[in-house]
């Protein structure tokens, strides 16, 4: 709702009246338009890096809900040349001009939400109300970022502020401390303020070394700093800290990344970077002190960030609310030791960063040398960073943006998750000769955990999956892989083990715990191999089968409901291809045992196999519909069908899936834990109700398989990404206020499966399938 207000020392209206209806109307297309009113690259400043970055991760994420158009903000003194998603362009010196794009927004009737990036600076133009009246005139959503809010305004600012608040219908800010300020100095109500962090990118983490080699750097201990050079950076603090440091490490070298500000170059030229180097000059710091004086790709920034041992953030300006700068550095694992702006004081304590006082190079010295001497304290502020600013990546600021537009437009913007690329890097990167290693430290594999036949087995079947799509030769190398896995962990019994250390030897483990569903599994995955058999190479099938063979000898002495469940899955598969009167006979003893478990516990009010809900719960009403196909036993169809639409009533909203918990289960008559949510049984529940739709024919599976995908996208409790598509790996688990960053076997296997069985389902009404990214590897299956 816009307010009036009295803009009396304006001569003549500026924005005169106009029609919606101009006689030229636009054809109405399928999405609506978000327009960016910003600067924007080619423009070398934050705000433009910020838009960009911020565009193109609304695209990634929502390209099928609404488009994202640019309205570059030029100052006159330059014409760029910008890309196609700039469709309008402000000089923001000239006020006639405020008028004509208010007017081209109103009669464009694709547009439906305007978001404007506000820094003081950007709007250059002698009459604030100026700016006010064009905001006052768009008849359109307006949402306002603020990316500086000055604490004890004027009375001239605060009025202005608070004109900016009230007409508009959103502000964003970027740190609780500039949401508390425009609340208690500025009054603006706080149902109008969101919190978004600045976004950050996802960083692969590569070898810190390897980087330092590339640049030239090796054996250095690099100290960096970066952004558009000025006085407020404050990096003379650094250079006078350094002698110290030197003298204790001789191999230190200070990174200054960027140019200088354009508006700096316009207004002083390089004096102040010439500055620098004089005091570096005089310092004596000739060897220990580099220039990068370019604009950088990001790819090239973000290497630089993780090549950086330790990151200087030494800003000048106590009121500077937030920094881009800050937040990428923190992103890339890079220890901080920040100067107190009220972005540090938020992310940075004595777990995550060092804070120490404006321009204060002794205290800056002892925080260097205190984290240089100390590498598990750098470990420790790396992890406990990464964990900290995990929330602010791009996605899943893209996700908060895009739920204040859907709020804002009361619904005309309809959010559907597009569906990401398929990158298979994580997944390769945790398969080495021997199989896929166990667990994952971040995204890096920890080969001390070992392997299990449980993630090989799985594998198996995702990569069976993916080849059937893409007949890349790299999967036949991990299919063959995990397939000699499998056989390696048969005994001579039939039956698996489970565990294996990074040795390559059965661990005790196997002897400590029920490896029931192992085997189950392990079940499953050869039956599925052997059911692509007409697509794999031949001795992949010759090879499945005759480890299948043996396991036949243990299925009669299954009990567990989920060994059983894997088992029967696995066998149906396998008959796919070739009946086997033996393997119908073993499926149809493993669903009466099922359906005698089914029986037993039971109830009107609680049609399930067990007292509680557990894990992987849809693979049990699956492998009864599995054994209804193969024997043509009604009941199975009737206790198939009855106990998944059981079981999906307990987990499916209209909105999107909550899993059963793995914090205390679901006990029947109990109320559901909260929290505790893990990509198996995403992936499980994907799988089956893929199964039960194309059994049944039911829409109502179809849209419940894109709910439940969408978990991993970011529709979840915390509106968080599982799914990193920075690595192509899947986080371990969703909790109460956090992600499990480590991205282990289980999870990124479960994504995989989970994302190649939307991929089948190419007439969705969420999404359409994307381009697949497929991932080469020079080996030949036969090596």
């Amino acid at each position: 709702m816009k307010h009036p207000i009295n803009f009396s020392r304006f001569a003549q209206p500026l924005f005169p009246n106009h029609h919606a209806d101009s006689g030229v109307r636009l054809a109405k297309l399928e999405v609506p338009v978000v327009l960016l009113i910003t600067s924007y690259p080619p423009r070398e400043c934050g705000i433009a890096t910020y838009s960009q970055d911020l565009l193109e991760a609304l695209k990634q994420q929502f390209d099928q809900s609404f488009e994202v158009q640019v309205c570059a903000l030029e100052d006159g003194f330059t014409d760029h040349q910008y890309p196609k998603e700039v469709t309008y362009t402000l000089q923001t010196g000239i006020p006639i001009e405020y008028a004509a794009l208010a007017n081209k927004i109103n009669n464009n009737d694709r547009i439906g939400l305007i978001v404007i990036q506000h820094e003081f600076g950007l709007f250059r133009i002698d009459d604030e109300n100026t700016f006010l009246k064009f905001i006052q005139f768009l008849k359109k959503p307006v949402v306002t970022v603020f990316h500086t809010v000055l604490p004890n305004p004027n009375g001239k600012r605060k009025t202005h502020v608070r004109n900016i608040g009230l007409f508009s219908d959103s502000i964003i800010v970027m740190t609780n401390h500039a949401a508390e300020i425009l609340k208690n100095e500025y009054a603006i109500p706080a149902k109008k303020i969101s919190l978004i962090p600045h976004g950050t990118h996802l960083v692969p983490h590569l070898d810190k070394e390897q980087l330092k080699q590339k640049f030239g750097l090796q054996r250095k201990t690099i100290l960096s700093t970066f952004g558009l050079l000025s006085s407020g950076k404050g990096i003379e603090t650094t250079l006078e800290a350094l002698p110290q440091i030197v003298s204790r490490d001789p191999g230190i070298v200070f990174l200054i990344i960027g140019k200088t500000h354009p508006g700096v170059i316009a207004s002083e030229g390089e004096a102040y970077r010439e500055s620098l180097k004089a005091k570096v000059k005089n310092l004596k710091l000739e060897n220990h002190v580099l220039f990068v004086n370019k604009y950088l790709s990001l790819k090239e920034l973000l290497e630089y960030l993780q090549l950086t041992d330790i990151y200087l953030f030494t800003s000048r300006d106590p009121n500077q609310s937030v920094s881009g700068t800050f937040s990428y550095a923190m992103s890339c694992g890079c220890p901080i030791i920040s100067t107190p702006i009220p972005h540090a004081k938020e992310f940075l304590n004595e777990e995550t960063g060092i804070i120490v006082d404006f321009s204060k190079p002794d205290q800056l010295a002892h925080a260097i040398e205190q984290l240089l001497e100390n590498e598990s304290l750098r470990e420790r502020f790396t992890s406990n960073g990464l964990e900290r600013i995990a929330p602010t990546a791009w996605e899943n600021s893209s996700i908060a943006h895009a739920r204040l537009f859907q709020r804002l437009t009361s619904g005309k913007i309809e959010l559907h998750y597009a569906l990401p690329e398929i990158n298979l890097a994580h997944f390769s990167k945790l398969t080495d000769r021997f199989g896929m290693i166990q667990f994952s430290k971040i995204n890096q594999p920890d080969r001390d955990s070992g392997y299990t036949l449980d993630d090989n087995a799985r594998a198996m079947i995702a990569r069976c999956m993916y080849y059937e799509t893409t007949l890349d030769g790299a999967s036949l190398v991990a299919i063959q892989t995990y397939l000699k896995f499998i056989s390696f962990c048969q005994q001579p019994g039939g039956e698996f083990l489970n565990y294996v250390d990074q040795d390559q030897l059965f661990s005790n483990q196997n002897f400590e715990t029920n490896l029931s569903d192992s085997n189950g599994r392990a079940i499953w995955a050869l039956g599925y191999l052997i059911s692509k058999q007409h697509i794999l190479p031949e001795q992949f099938g010759i090879m499945a089968k005759s480890i299948l063979e043996k396991a036949l000898k243990t299925v009669e002495n299954m009990h567990s409901p989920r060994a059983i469940a894997f088992a029967i899955k696995g066998l149906y598969f396998s008959n796919l291809e070739e009946q086997s009167p033996r393997i119908k006979s073993c499926i149809k003893l493993l669903a009466d045992r099922l359906i005698g478990i089914y029986r037993s516990e039971s109830e009107e009010n609680w049609p399930w196999f067990e007292s509680y809900l557990t894990y992987a719960n849809s693979i049990l009403p699956e492998a009864l519909l599995c054994a209804w196909k193969e024997t043509g036993d009604q009941f199975y169809k009737i206790v198939a069908k009855k106990s998944f639409d059981f079981l999906l009533s307990l987990t499916f909203s209209k909105t999107g899936i909550k899993l059963i918990s793995n914090k205390s289960w679901l006990h029947k008559g109990h109320k559901p834990e909260e929290f505790g949510e893990q990509p198996i049984d995403v992936a499980y529940t994907i799988l089956a109700l893929d199964h039960f739709h194309e059994t049944f024919g039911n829409e109502g599976y179809l849209k419940k398989s894109e709910l439940a995908f969408s978990w991993f996208l970011g529709n979840n409790h915390l509106s968080r990404i599982i799914y990193n598509p920075g690595t192509g790996g899947c986080y371990d688990g969703l909790e109460r206020e956090h992600i499990n960053l480590n991205q282990g076997a289980e999870s990124t296997i479960s994504y995989l499966i989970a994302r190649m069985t939307i991929e089948k389902q190419h007439n969705t009404r969420m999404i359409q399938p994307k381009k697949i990214h497929m991932i080469s590897v020079e080996k030949s299956y036969n090596e």
